[in-house]
């Protein structure tokens, strides 16, 4: 089970925190979510605005909390979500957090009047190392490759899938690594997704052909989500996580039959979840699931609480396939299409085995216009697992 922790930072900044100690006193996870809280006005220093307010003050709580875990050198991935990439963007990267794997993308916090969230992934003891385009920590004969906001500007969306999956697949191979073997988890940031989502589709599923990736072997999982970059002509933002040093069969493919289709069935190509076994834990990415049965339609159009209930049920049946549960569940995103409905979910997720859980909800559209919520999570359970090293 993961501990979890909720506090304000001396800089008026909620920080929620999820901590997983094994019981034999291996590496730590710690998977934060950082948000500026503006319950009441916060003033701004000389010659500040206000998302240089909140950044400020973000940067100064992420140092605080660095310094009292000792994690210098052990933050392997940052991922900012922002309401205005066009403004804001350029300040964060102006910014020295940290030595890290970094995704930035415009999906507005759903907290008042707050400009910027961020989401912060450490493995405390280990120290990051940078590697051509990826982030790495090694431990124990594994190799953790993180990388984020890879993006390109000439061409459509497909075409743009098509060269970033090629590009991430070159670098990986340049570290021995195999794409369908050793990549364990995708996120596609489509600027708007009603117009350019089919575009991922398809250039996705031609480069995954090229590959071996087909219904009969296995995908990769994923989700595929609104989300822009401060460049218009990036209609496509693209981050990645894999593992060098997995052996066959260490990675399980979730699929929870009974609640959710194979997704190839509606002409889509990723796995609903993947759990990644290690000696004395396992760790499950359960892709961007939404209120869908096992025929692949739309459960309970235009009805937001109806929505939010069966999407939580069908990650309950992911997480429950692969023998975890709630308490396991390090990190949670949330993406709404719409503002309004925000306290109408909060509010549910209030009543559910999910309110303890680390989250942040955000705006940004699902895939399907008569969606309208999804989520994703991470979890780390412990597990003893003869056959592989601990993670």
């Amino acid at each position: 089970m993961i501990s979890k922790e909720v506090q304000y930072q001396s800089s008026k900044v909620a920080r929620k925190s999820s901590i997983f100690q094994p019981a034999n006193g291996g590496i730590q996870e710690i998977h934060s979510l950082f948000t500026p809280i503006q319950e009441e006005p916060v003033p701004c220093r000389e010659g500040e605005n206000a998302f240089e307010n909140q950044l400020r003050r973000l940067k100064e709580a992420f140092a605080e909390w660095r310094h009292e875990k000792r994690s210098d050198g052990s933050t392997l991935f940052l991922r900012f979500f922002i309401s205005d990439a066009a403004n804001q963007a350029a300040l964060i990267k102006g910014e020295d957090f940290c030595q890290c794997a970094i995704s930035i993308v415009q999906q507005p916090p759903l907290v008042p009047n707050t400009k910027i969230s961020l989401w912060c992934y450490d493995v405390i003891g280990q120290t990051c190392i940078s590697k051509g385009p990826f982030h790495t920590i090694q431990h124990n004969g594994y190799t953790h490759y993180w990388i984020g906001n890879q993006s390109l500007t000439e061409g459509d969306s497909k075409l743009q899938t098509h060269q970033l999956l090629q590009s991430y697949q070159l670098s990986l191979q340049q570290e021995g690594l195999h794409f369908a073997n050793d990549c364990v988890r995708t996120w596609f940031f489509v600027q708007n997704i009603d117009v350019n989502y089919q575009g991922v589709v398809v250039g996705r599923r031609e480069n995954f052909a090229t590959i071996g990736l087909t219904a009969q072997t296995h995908y990769i999982a994923s989700t595929g989500i609104e989300g822009r970059s401060a460049n218009p002509a990036s209609k496509v933002l693209f981050d990645a996580y894999a593992v060098k040093g997995l052996q066959k069969n260490q990675q399980q493919y979730l699929h929870a039959k009974e609640y959710l289709n194979p997704t190839y069935e509606y002409g889509v190509t990723f796995e609903r979840g993947v759990r990644v076994k290690y000696g004395d834990r396992d760790h499950l990415y359960i892709s961007g699931t939404a209120s869908i049965n096992n025929k692949g339609e739309v459960m309970h159009e235009n009805d937001i609480e109806k929505q939010t209930v069966r999407m939580i049920e069908n990650v309950n049946a992911l997480l429950r396939e692969g023998e975890a549960t709630t308490d396991d569940v390090a990190v949670a995103l949330v993406y709404l299409r719409d503002y309004a409905d925000y306290e109408t979910v909060a509010k549910l997720f209030s009543t559910t085995n999910f309110q303890h859980v680390p989250k942040l909800f955000v705006i940004a559209p699902v895939c399907r216009p008569t969606w309208l919520i999804e989520m994703e999570c991470i979890a780390i359970s412990e597990h003893v697992n003869n056959y592989f090293d601990n993670f």
